[in-house]
């Protein structure tokens, strides 16, 4: 797998930003209004959340960051590929980061959630092959035909 450098992030660089927002833009048109849960840039700046970003020299690769729920759980946020990494390893290098990360913390739960429809398929896949799986509706999410909570033990 290419090696990509993972920085904790402040979300001021103009890449990231647009990465963001190509994120959110997607999430729009392939999700119904009230099944779009990304964070903008102002709330993943909130204390709760560490944002990273995996860069290949000085081009970004991926964005993604750990939001803390308490009680040692933690919420995968904003995973997103940038369209040039896509299946070149870059949201596996960030999940590890983020999976370290919430180890660090002495976290023991992390979920997530995401749609259900074929355009999220690769991203069931890389959630699976690390041990996500399945799960009840955490939070303010509602499991139903779209949207899909995933959970994994640390």
């Amino acid at each position: 797998m290419q090696a990509y450098r993972i920085v904790r992030d402040d979300l001021t660089q103009p890449a990231v930003l647009a990465l963001l927002q190509f994120h959110l833009d997607e999430m729009n048109r392939w999700s119904p209004a009230d099944k779009v849960h990304a964070m903008a840039a102002e709330r993943l700046r909130a204390p709760d959340v560490t944002f990273f970003s995996a860069w290949d020299g000085a081009a970004l690769a991926s964005v993604g960051a750990l939001r803390d729920l308490g009680a040692g759980r933690g919420e995968l946020k904003s995973m997103r590929s940038a369209p040039d990494y896509r299946g070149r390893g870059a949201g596996r290098a960030m999940l590890d980061r983020l999976l370290d990360e919430a180890r660090a913390r002495g976290m023991t739960w992390l979920g997530l959630e995401t749609g259900r429809p074929q355009a999220f398929r690769d991203a069931h896949a890389l959630y699976a092959a690390n041990g996500f799986a399945e799960c009840a509706p955490f939070g303010d999410y509602v499991s139903d035909d779209f949207s899909l909570c995933m959970e994994r033990g640390l």
